[in-house]
């Protein structure tokens, strides 16, 4: 049809550019019209073929179409041109120019009008829900085409925000540049806007914390675009919008990896896991996974998690390496000892652990034994089988501990400190703040709490925590092995500590709710818990980053010939002394005994 309705137009053109100049310059013969118009259609065919005219989807043409129809008709112009004058010795360049003019007019036209055509009488759907687009840019642009030509779509743009002040008032696609991202309530509720969608991906965790604190003052549902490697790829398309993670919220963007260095420490390497069955653990094993070790070894006391992670790691990377899921208390010294004699890991990074601060209060022996005495049993026997790399995930709680927990963690870094200075296996440990959706932590209650209606409980409004991701802290561990040479603490720069109140309301936000509708309700402080979470205490600040966005702590000087003896006196007693030693190290008026130890 095209092919038809392009000669139609090819014929006639150049008749009606003669017939227009006919009266005033009577120039052409009936036989150079005749050549004239076979070379003008068979040209223009050619060259039509040669843009690929026929092969485009012309309800969604644009600037990139309508440049291949002027290239094909102007090259389709000169070539009658040039046969113009080697028949006649002459050019008529006033026809010509005509005919070149209708050509484009009247082929672009019969091209452009289905388009024009489609879209106002095929995307008339009225009920679809009005968006703000935050970012004019090029994937902003690019959104709001998608949407407008989509069917499909249930979002219909109505106006974009935008900071570059050049863009004020400019219409793109139709759609308004309306104000700056501080204008967001407010246009929100002057456009009756129900969906804000974030259209920039390049966006920071900062600017993307900065948009969405004006986002939150609306009651409009706020989504991401995906990322441009994601539409490029092919992963996603454009209208494929994700929530707003709390993750995003946290202000600063995550460490990246030296994978080279991460590399040689796991590629064909045999690697073990302890925990890893855990939130820490579990993910751990899945960012190993990514580089080919030779064998991974799950080990951990919970059958079910082992299992679970398990499979889940054959499933993936079953043909890959070896998978060996291995049931065992790190509280088992012999135990421990065996599955070093036996698998002889290269790395080990050792997750298990009792975490959960309120819990350890009343429990404080079950943590002496899991986190002291099973570190010391884990390290001792990566001593004995000269395992090369030892990681111990410890915690910012182990700074000037004030529970339990921190209190056994803190210790767990004297054993492996004091290790190092004797034993040929690098021992080193990282310390994390909160992880965001590990068990027991607080975005798994809240989201519990807002499911059931309220109210969410916060424990003190001034209360703050470091916060990072599950992946993140994963990562960090096996960034930490990479950097070891023996003795040291790591540490993240987590950028400013987040207020818990303020993470709750942003969640309850995010779950498409008022903080009116759930409420907030403080608790109180728990037992054990700090107001506020160190990640270095001050006599171990080293300012110098080993590797960007990780710090190392300075090795303290410390007592450990009287840990030594409380943790052989728990062995022999069963947990009394060391368990008394922890509770003084953990109460406040008595923190002159951790002085006594450091």
């Amino acid at each position: 049809m095209l092919i038809l309705l392009d000669s139609l137009i090819v014929l006639t053109a150049i008749y009606v550019g003669y017939y227009t100049l006919h009266p005033y310059f009577n120039i052409y013969t009936f036989n150079m019209l005749v050549i004239s118009s076979v070379t003008l259609l068979a040209s223009h065919h050619l060259f039509a073929f040669r843009y690929r005219l026929y092969q485009k989807a012309w309800e969604y043409a644009s600037v990139g179409e309508m440049l291949g129809i002027m290239r094909a008709v102007t090259l389709s112009i000169i070539v009658a041109a040039v046969v113009q004058f080697f028949i006649n010795g002459n050019v008529y360049v006033r026809v010509l120019g005509i005919t070149w003019m209708l050509h484009i007019i009247l082929i672009g036209g019969s091209r452009f009008s289905w388009r024009i055509y489609r879209d106002l009488f095929f995307n008339t759907n009225t009920d679809k829900k009005r968006a703000l687009i935050i970012g004019a840019g090029s994937a902003g642009s690019m959104l709001v085409r998608q949407l407008i030509k989509s069917r499909d779509t249930e979002l219909m743009p109505v106006g974009f925000v935008d900071d570059d002040p050049k863009k004020r008032n400019l219409q793109i696609y139709g759609v308004t540049v309306f104000g700056k991202t501080i204008d967001i309530p407010e246009l929100v509720e002057k456009l009756n806007i129900e969906n804000i969608i974030i259209a920039i991906p390049s966006l920071s965790k900062k600017e993307i914390q900065k948009i969405y604190q004006e986002c939150s003052k609306t009651n409009a549902k706020t989504q991401i675009m995906p990322m441009i490697e994601d539409l490029v790829s092919g992963k996603v398309s454009v209208n494929q919008f994700r929530e707003v993670q709390v993750e995003d919220l946290l202000g600063r963007e995550p460490v990246q990896l030296d994978m080279e260095s991460i590399s040689k420490k796991i590629t064909g390497k045999t690697i073990l896991v302890t925990g890893a069955g855990g939130s820490i653990g579990s993910e751990i094993c899945r960012q190993v996974s990514k580089f080919k070790p030779k064998k991974l070894l799950l080990l951990g006391h919970g059958e079910n998690s082992i299992y679970q992670i398990d499979m889940e790691l054959r499933n993936r990377h079953g043909k890959d390496f070896e998978i060996i899921p291995i049931i065992a208390d790190v509280q088992d010294r012999d135990r421990m000892f065996e599955v070093m004699s036996v698998h002889a890991p290269d790395v080990i990074y050792h997750a298990a652990a009792h975490k959960h601060v309120p819990l350890m209060e009343y429990n404080p022996k079950e943590a002496v034994k899991n986190n002291v005495i099973g570190t010391k049993n884990v390290a001792e026997a990566a001593d004995m089988f000269g395992i090369k790399t030892f990681v111990l995930v410890s915690t910012d709680k182990a700074v000037n501990p004030t529970n339990v927990m921190g209190s056994t963690k803190r210790i767990a870094e004297m054993v492996i400190q004091q290790l190092d200075k004797t034993s040929e296996t690098n021992y080193v440990a990282v310390r994390f703040g909160n992880v965001l959706g590990s068990r027991g932590s607080v975005i798994p209650l809240f989201k519990k709490q807002i499911e059931s209606g309220g109210p969410v409980t916060v424990t003190h409004p001034d209360m703050t925590r470091y916060f990072m991701t599950i992946p993140e802290a994963s990562r960090l561990v096996m960034q930490a092995g990479a950097l070891a040479r023996g003795g040291e603490i790591f540490v993240l720069d987590m950028g400013e500590p987040v207020k818990i109140v303020d993470l709750a309301k942003n969640l309850i936000h995010l779950s498409g709710y008022t903080t009116d509708e759930i409420g907030i309700k403080f608790a109180g402080i728990r037992p054990g818990e700090k107001m506020y979470e160190e990640l270095l205490g001050e006599n171990e600040v080293h300012k110098k980053e080993v590797f960007p966005k990780i710090f190392i702590g300075k090795t303290v000087e410390f007592n450990y010939e009287r840990v030594a003896n409380l943790i052989e006196n728990h062995q022999s007693f069963d947990g009394g002394y060391l368990s008394e030693y922890v509770l003084g190290l953990a109460n406040k008026k008595e923190r002159q005994l951790v002085k006594n130890v450091n």
